[in-house]
């Protein structure tokens, strides 16, 4: 899955010299946290966030404060550089920034113009559909070794079944190399006869191992 599918191409945008006062009106009429600052040509030069806006604002809580610092320019607390992603980037890949760097908000740009903005709401909504947790389904956990050639075989199960498979995802079993887990979302509630073949074919389920796993 690339960025382009899930970014959101309507942005709110500020140029440099708009104001803070600018910027909270934005934040709340939008209800967003992010708002990305561009130059004439609508390349990114920098960032700010809801945080950034309301720690240079008056505190709502003095009688009276000084609100001058509301117009000061918006640029004097952006954050730049800014990180940027592009349309045809990976999302598996892009996660990884967002953790490393621990930011919110990634802007899209193609030919240094800002396309699209990417925020971390958008990326848990794309593990959600990639996980197939958005649909109803069962949930299956299967220990199996690592080599080549065990997805399809286990796969093939499934089909025999002709069941259909919503989402496959692979990890790691705990601390041991030989061994992965496969776990499988199927769109079906009645799970018990691949459970069954599947135990006949002498894999070990992690999940259910009771004969449930409907969720």
């Amino acid at each position: 899955m690339h960025v382009e599918e899930i970014m959101k191409k309507e942005v709110v945008i500020l140029k440099p010299g708009a104001t803070i006062a600018n910027a909270l009106d934005l934040l709340e009429k939008h209800r967003i946290r992010h708002i990305i600052i561009v130059d004439d040509v609508n390349q990114v030069i920098g960032i700010v966030s809801d945080r950034d806006v309301r720690d240079a604002s008056p505190s709502t809580f003095i009688k009276d404060a000084d609100n001058s610092e509301l117009q000061n320019e918006i640029q004097t607390i952006m954050s730049h550089p800014v990180i940027t992603i592009h349309p045809m980037d990976f999302v598996e890949e892009i996660a990884s920034i967002f953790y490393d760097k621990e930011i919110a908000c990634l802007p899209v740009v193609r030919n240094n113009r800002l396309v699209g903005v990417v925020t971390e709401k958008d990326m848990l909504y794309t593990l959600i559909q990639l996980t197939g947790t958005h649909v109803q389904s069962s949930l299956i956990e299967v220990k199996v070794p690592d080599r080549p050639g065990i997805l399809p075989e286990v796969t093939a199960i499934f089909g025999k079944r002709k069941t259909n498979i919503a989402s496959v995802l692979v990890y790691p079993y705990k601390n041991d190399l030989d061994y992965k887990v496969l776990v499988f979302r199927i769109q079906t509630m009645n799970p018990m006869p691949i459970i069954q073949d599947l135990r006949n074919a002498g894999y070990e389920l992690l999940w259910p191992n009771d004969g449930l796993g409907l969720t």
